[in-house]
């Protein structure tokens, strides 16, 4: 067996709540293991299960008596710490035209594959967690995956549903044959449209400083700027292990700007974003 991870993450976000959950499973020398991650607003938790709890399918991950997957989220934790029960639907997915990984999918011994499952679905449901109830209707869900040995040294990665449109940004120092590079992978949904912005596609950095990044591909531009964290601790694979410690923020300030050929398409700040800002440079 050699050191791996697999895991999901997805969001559900109404206008005064989100959660997020992330099932993975892991493996670290011979050792498998299997967790769920379970982060709101104000709190996140780390349950870890016994290997044989955990099972897949293409398109859902069973851990224990909880589900995952294309119709939505059934959660069944119980803890001394933790008590976490309810179900989620989901609505049509919005899955992109093509892997967000572009070629580089095809590229063998990548530290770490990224997947974008939906940019942007429904979601009715309640859940209860110690007590407190967090209830969606008509919510707005996002889904994701990650695969591979480890996550990367340094990265920025965020998230936002809005009106009108989902993106998705994920900048990341990138080793591969000796060598390091700025990995870029984005997606934007807006107004029905699609806009890929990638490394293949040849995007690049144009700066990076103050929680900010400026992201340039041809005629498009992607501002994105963290503005207030509210970050949670989260556990993160390194070589399969899960030992490293990241801040994830659920849910809160940022800016963000999309301009084509000059023109912005569209320029807001929201409390609703979610942010992992690892970049140390």
């Amino acid at each position: 067996m050699y050191n791996s991870f697999y895991g999901w993450y997805l969001k559900c976000q109404s206008d005064t709540q989100t959660l997020a959950v992330i099932p993975a499973v892991h493996n670290a020398g011979n050792k498998r293991t299997c967790s769920i991650q379970v982060i709101t607003d104000n709190d996140a938790w780390t349950v870890a299960f016994t290997a044989d709890s955990f099972r897949r399918t293409r398109r859902n991950i069973f851990i224990g008596e909880n589900r995952f997957g294309e119709k939505g989220i059934h959660l069944a934790i119980h803890t001394p710490q933790l008590t976490v029960t309810g179900n989620l639907k989901f609505g049509q997915l919005f899955p992109l035209k093509y892997d967000i990984m572009g070629p580089f999918a095809l590229v063998p011994f990548m530290e770490c594959r990224h997947s974008v499952w939906s940019m942007r679905h429904s979601v009715r449901g309640n859940v209860c967690i110690n007590g407190q109830k967090y209830s969606f209707q008509n919510a707005c869900g996002y889904w994701e995956g990650d695969r591979g040995r480890s996550f990367p040294k340094e990265y920025i990665w965020t998230q936002c549903c809005f009106k009108g449109g989902s993106l998705m940004l994920s900048v990341a120092d990138i080793p591969m044959a000796g060598i390091h590079f700025t990995g870029i992978i984005g997606a934007i949904l807006w107004r029905g449209k699609e806009y890929r912005i990638a490394t293949y596609l040849g995007a690049r950095v144009v700066q990076i400083e103050n929680k900010m990044v400026r992201v340039i591909q041809g005629s498009l531009e992607l501002d994105v700027r963290l503005l207030e964290a509210a970050g949670r601790s989260l556990k993160a694979p390194e070589k399969g292990n899960m030992v490293r410690t990241i801040h994830e923020s659920a849910s809160c300030r940022a800016f963000y700007r999309f301009r084509k050929k000059g023109y912005t398409l569209f320029e807001f700040e929201t409390d609703r974003a979610s942010f992992e800002f690892e970049y140390f440079s």
